[in-house]
């Protein structure tokens, strides 16, 4: 696949031309780990594979691992499917996810669901998905949330430089700031995580 297919204008215009997305995750100030997105694209479909790898230390010894792994499908702009795989401290968890004609089946650590048509995974990289219900894509879970665009601004970046970018706040059971770039590619993300701290990805 050539980066040109990921280029082109019309569907999936959030996928980077690269075909590649890397942020680097800081909780607070100090840099905890680092999240991965690959963007295949194949005719009308495309798939995005995430890797994301986090651990916090007390001093030199190591008190949170997570690691987090996902394949997405997308066919004709519409989400089709996800796999996902998480260890947290050792806890162990998988989501199965697809598209049906009567809506998205989940199957998930607590149970099988089905949720609306027009569901799609909080993955982030896409603001079209941002649009209808969101379902947590590590606990199968429908998300009780709104999202929303909050206008033009700058974000930084990794290197230190910032870019302009548009700000998509997600509110409700969870308190979200994502910035897109004007090719609306994903650009950075804030979040308040559950111990009242804050994760922040600057993209490298």
């Amino acid at each position: 696949m050539g980066a040109s297919a990921l280029a082109a204008p019309g569907a999936f215009a959030a996928a980077p031309a690269n075909g590649r997305l890397a942020f680097a995750v800081f909780r607070g100030k100090d840099k905890v780990g680092e999240h991965i997105m690959r963007f295949s694209r194949s005719g009308s479909g495309l798939t995005v594979s995430t890797e994301v790898e986090m651990r916090v230390k007390l001093g030199p010894i190591p008190v949170f691992r997570y690691a987090h792994t996902a394949t997405e499908r997308w066919l004709d702009d519409n989400f089709a499917s996800l796999t996902t795989l998480t260890d947290t401290n050792g806890k162990v968890e998988q989501v199965r996810a697809e598209a049906t004609p009567t809506g998205v089946t989940i199957e998930a650590p607590g149970g099988r669901l089905t949720a609306p048509a027009s569901a799609a995974p909080l993955t982030h990289w896409n603001t079209a998905a941002l649009d209808g219900p969101l379902f947590n894509p590590q606990l199968g879970k429908i998300m009780k949330v709104s999202a929303a665009r909050a206008g033009r601004e700058s974000v930084q970046l990794a290197d230190g430089r910032s870019i302009p970018a548009t700000r998509w706040t997600i509110r409700g059971e969870a308190e979200i700031d994502n910035w897109y770039d004007s090719a609306g590619v994903w650009a950075g993300l804030r979040g308040r995580l559950e111990d009242g701290s804050t994760m922040i990805y600057r993209r490298l």
